[in-house]
């Protein structure tokens, strides 16, 4: 496994980061593919005998109960101090008024929430899931800060928003004195390169570790057009993302599967050493539902792709409408 600091942090986090949307109870959410605990805790042990100490989870996941079984298997399988625990807050938790967003009553709320589920005193990283348009921003950044000063949280981070919100956080931040983002959790693969417009040039000057999801585009990146999962055809999210534009997209893949080819190995490594060579990339996210989705994920640390296949991956892609920040 490879280790690299966050960002600008001295906090060390495993290359290949752990996405636990996929652990949960089936019932409480609206993806009926997540895993049982019995599952998920295998999955987990599995990344942290392949020296995984990155696990990214998020209040909403399957109503907390994947923070319930990340808390847990974490605590039988590791200590402390030698995981990054990650999770998030934004989405509606509770009916009624103050049951979403990012206002401080509900960020004061949530961290103790997550804080009760995980079955820890503090979260490495605590990243807002989306912009809030109805708190200032002033606000939910101070509230952060505070949270940071309790000792309940050891970094704040971002997710899926518009490089000039991210910016103006990072600005509000900066002339209060208050804790600034160090990281962003942002949707990039090589059928979605939108970010690398802005969002990415603004982490290379502010030194924010990158830590994108969906790195192999719910699948479509490893499998032939025509191939069906239980996730494809159940996964509404991952169907607005991509439908729209798949016929394009199809050129990609293609190119993805033809290197595969090339040198011997399963798809999912040619898209995942693409992303982990794109800078300012700091870990991917992988969202590891069976044992093989990790052993791919580790073994592509390993393979280096020539400037020569990058462009050819590269080469066919055409812009997108903006999706993640929305």
């Amino acid at each position: 496994m490879e280790y690299v600091k966050l960002g600008g942090t001295g906090l060390d986090v495993s290359r290949i980061c752990l996405g636990c949307m996929g652990f949960g109870v089936a019932e409480r959410w609206t993806h009926p593919w997540v895993r049982d605990e019995e599952t998920s805790r295998q999955i987990m042990k599995q990344a942290l005998d392949l020296g995984i100490n990155f696990f990214d989870t998020a209040n909403v996941y399957s109503d907390g109960t994947s923070e319930e079984f990340v808390g847990r298997a974490l605590k039988d399988y590791a200590k402390r101090d030698e995981v990054v625990i990650a999770t998030k807050v934004f989405f509606q938790m509770h009916e009624g008024p103050n049951g979403a967003g990012l206002s401080r009553k509900a960020i004061m709320t949530e961290i103790d929430n997550s804080l009760k589920r995980l079955g820890t005193d503090y979260v490495d990283l605590y990243q807002i899931h989306r912009w809030d348009y109805n708190t200032p921003i002033e606000e939910t950044m101070e509230a952060l800060h505070d949270v940071v000063k309790a000792g309940k949280v050891r970094y704040i981070g971002a997710s899926a928003m518009y490089a000039w919100q991210f910016l103006k956080a990072l600005n509000v931040a900066e002339e209060n004195g208050w804790t600034r983002f160090v990281s962003m959790q942002n949707h990039l693969n090589l059928i979605y390169r939108e970010e690398e417009r802005e969002m990415l040039p603004l982490c290379r000057e502010e030194k924010i570790g990158v830590i994108p999801y969906s790195p192999l585009a719910s699948g479509r990146l490893t499998r032939d057009q025509g191939e069906k999962t239980h996730r494809a055809e159940t996964d509404q999210v991952q169907k607005r993302k991509y439908d729209a534009m798949a016929d394009a997209d199809q050129v990609i893949i293609d190119r993805v599967a033809e290197l595969a080819s090339k040198h011997g190995v399963p798809r999912a490594h040619i898209a995942l050493a693409w992303l982990l060579q794109k800078q300012p990339v700091t870990a991917a996210i992988i969202g590891a539902t069976k044992s093989s989705h990790l052993d791919d994920a580790v073994a592509a640390l390993s393979l280096r792709l020539t400037s020569e296949e990058i462009a050819h991956l590269e080469e066919p892609y055409v812009p997108h409408r903006v999706v993640g920040a929305i």
